[in-house]
């Protein structure tokens, strides 16, 4: 396992990490945007729906854990970054999805992140992406929580404030 200095920020859907990984970005900070809204983006410039895109979810959720992967692989250990949701984050996905999670948990023995924080939920939104609903959103925080505790990560909690005190809270833990 190689450890880093690499940030996961994690959470249900529409608990305010886009926003903050965004803020990170202005900021001048080394980030990894989500990989499922990248791929569902792509997928839908080319003229598919997310319905269509999902269609096999199998299939769908073995090419966003590549694609966290493929990203990982890229980072150079060392240099500080935040990720818009780790690889154990499929771990929970393949779950609620009844997939089996050999293949994500094993994915996510191969680097250790530096902190993982937890967002905790805002009221739930739907936009053109998301197909959750509030109560597939709890369930998911849930599992997001289980898979990183399963893989020794002690969460670090930020609760609803504004945007800016988020990013002043995750930027508090970083070292020196």
């Amino acid at each position: 396992m190689i450890h880093t200095h690499w940030y996961v920020i994690t959470g249900a859907p529409c608990s305010g990490k886009t926003s903050v990984i965004l803020e990170l970005e202005q900021r001048g900070f080394s980030v990894v945007h989500e990989a499922a809204r990248a791929h569902i983006d792509e997928q839908r410039v080319l003229g598919l729906t997310p319905d269509k895109i999902k269609s096999d979810i199998s299939s769908f959720e073995h090419q966003i854990l590549s694609r966290k992967v493929d990203a990982e692989i890229g980072l150079s250990p060392d240099e500080t970054v935040f990720l818009d949701r780790g690889i154990p984050d499929s771990v929970a996905y393949f779950t609620i999805e009844g997939l089996d999670d050999t293949a994500p948990m094993r994915e996510s023995r191969r680097y250790r992140y530096r902190a993982v924080f937890l967002f905790e939920r805002l009221t739930f939104e739907t936009d053109a992406v998301r197909s959750e609903d509030d109560h597939k959103a709890a369930r998911l925080e849930a599992l997001l929580k289980e898979a990183y505790r399963h893989l020794g990560y002690t969460l670090i909690q930020i609760p609803v404030v504004p945007i800016e005190k988020r990013v002043e809270l995750v930027l508090s833990y970083l070292d020196g």
